[in-house]
């Protein structure tokens, strides 16, 4: 098994998993099987209790796991599922040990942080990587050198080093390379303390790649190669880029992919990057142009939608196409906000993301209305196909107090209530609906017209579903619930009849979105709202 242990330094935010994301897709083009791991260092068990806002959205796994939104990134780069032993917290490690301690597994020994965490932090690297069945796997650890948190993986790392031996393991590290002052001078102080941090672990970077708004100056690669005793081939220029899709071939046209493959003993075994480089070029160099809006309550953290974001793109590339997302707060349209009025009459398309609680759900269901009125195409997602089937319920069937018994435990008409099994549930984290399950979609649908099959399987995670006390009714009025569960008794899809794209679903279907494999609701919307425009908005 080879290694590629990626850190970051100076500051957090600088892009470690698009790196390693990047490196790990030049590898796989090289001939290699390719995992990843994730690291991240705080004491939650995993990132399902956290707040989209302070940590960007949740990414679900096939198996349930709950994990950091990089997980996304590494999925969609490398083409891979991954499941939830692949994300490390320090909340994970430490429950272990301490499950271990209470068995007696230790046998009378005192319980520490080295050996026994870091043990425990190695071993958890070398299973994952040999269940995979990969020749490479790529590590990230979350943070900062420096952190305090941080340092039993950093520490966890140099043993591996040791451990393996290094022909076998590649330390990659990524730091910024500010620019100061009028004369726009590149600064490399940052990345020499950041690597003198580093060193003080133990651990001395064989690859270090420069986070900067433009390309480094030669002068400057020179400089760090100097003080940081790695070859000038070895420091590699990360400019900012258009697409995130860009940064492979960036890191490929400055000699990345080779000096790894030397670094690990390794040979290329073939050169295929071809379809790559066509999907960035559709990405860039799109033909046609749409906008849609989305309509959330976390539209200022736009990695709160971060897979939907992606999605939109790869989507977007398939029918050659730039999707602009307009952002609409949907607060603002509760307050009847002249802004996002205009924003919502101008877009193409619609899309009601997921969430939690009462906030926002008002404005959720005046967009809803606005685009099931008004024939504009429309993807509702989780609660957003919750809140499709309430908003249809007042408006049509007249049940003005329709709700979800999340917002309203005592309406009369709950046409979405909770799931049996979640009843008397205490535990948030790790208990909702989650992970891939199976959806039949029936013949005939605009559903299956999307998937082109009668059997899906989809991402969840949701607390709540539609009452089917509710649907002979619901349906009867035109609302069809095409997708179901296998034994029939959960609503998956509805779609409404007579609209060009009304479709949502109780899935996530963001988190099954790869580049050159788009969503096929994603590419429904994408497609709809192309054709809407290409009409006049008639």
């Amino acid at each position: 098994m080879k290694y590629v242990i990626v850190t970051g330094g100076v500051i957090s935010g600088l892009g470690k998993g698009i790196t390693a994301s990047s490196l790990g897709r030049l590898l796989i083009g090289a001939g290699y099987k390719v995992t990843a791991i994730k690291i991240d260092p705080y004491l939650n068990c995993d990132a399902g209790t956290m707040n989209p806002i302070q940590h960007g959205e949740v990414f679900v796994l096939d198996d349930g796991g709950e994990a950091d939104l990089d997980l996304g990134n590494y999925e969609r780069f490398l083409d891979i599922n991954m499941n939830r032993n692949h994300n490390i917290t320090t909340g994970k490690v430490y429950r272990a040990v301490l499950d271990k301690e209470r068995r007696g597994d230790y046998l009378g020994k005192t319980v520490q942080i080295i050996p026994h965490i870091t043990d425990e932090i190695r071993q958890w690297i070398k299973r994952v990587s040999k269940e995979a069945g990969a020749d490479i796997c790529i590590v990230e650890v979350g943070g900062t050198v420096g952190d305090i948190e941080s340092m039993p993986f950093l520490e966890a790392a140099r043993e591996l080093h040791r451990e393996v031996g290094h022909g076998n393991l590649l330390f990659l590290h990524t730091t910024l390379i500010p620019i100061v002052g009028a004369v726009g001078e590149q600064k490399t102080k940052p990345t020499q303390h950041s690597v003198m941090e580093l060193r003080r672990v133990g651990i001395q970077p064989d690859m270090i790649v420069g986070r900067c708004s433009v390309e480094m100056e030669e002068d400057i690669r020179e400089k760090i190669a100097m003080f940081c005793d790695v070859p000038k081939e070895a420091v590699i220029s990360a400019p900012d880029a258009k697409s995130i899709y860009e940064v492979p071939l960036t890191l490929e046209r400055q000699g990345a992919l080779e000096y790894a493959l030397k670094h690990l003993g390794l040979e290329k075994k073939q050169k295929d990057m071809k379809e790559w480089r066509e999907f960035v070029s559709r990405i860039l160099e799109p033909k046609n142009e749409v906008s849609i809006a989305v309509v959330g309550k976390y539209t200022h953290l736009h990695d709160s939608y971060l897979s939907i974001i992606e999605s939109f793109r790869h989507a977007g590339a398939a029918q050659d196409a730039k999707v602009s997302i307009v952002w609409i707060e949907a607060e603002d349209l509760e307050q009847d906000k002249k802004k996002a009025w205009d924003a919502l009459k101008q877009v193409d398309g619609v899309l009601i993301p997921g969430g939690f609680g009462s906030r926002g759900t008002e404005g959720k269901m005046i967009a809803i209305k606005h685009a099931r009125e008004n024939k504009i195409p429309l993807l509702g997602i989780c609660y957003g196909f919750q809140l499709a089937t309430v908003e249809f319920c007042r408006n049509v069937l007249g049940w003005k107090d329709a709700n979800t018994t999340e917002n309203d435990p005592k309406t009369k008409h709950p046409v979405v209530f909770i799931l049996p099994e979640q009843k008397g549930v205490k535990d948030m984290g790790g208990t909702m609906r989650l992970g891939l399950y199976p959806v039949n979609i029936a013949n005939g649908t605009k559903a299956h017209e999307i998937y082109g099959k009668e059997k899906i399987e989809e991402r969840h995670r949701h607390r709540y579903e539609i009452n089917p006390k509710f649907i002979a009714q619901i349906e009867k009025a035109g609302i069809k619930y095409t997708g179901r569960s296998p034994d029939r008794k959960r609503m998956e899809i509805l779609e409404l009849k007579g609209h060009p794209y009304f479709i949502a679903s109780q899935f996530h279907p963001e988190f099954k979105s790869r580049p050159g494999k788009p969503s096929p609701l994603f590419a429904g919307l994408v497609k709809a709202a192309l054709e809407r425009k290409k009409a006049g908005k008639s």
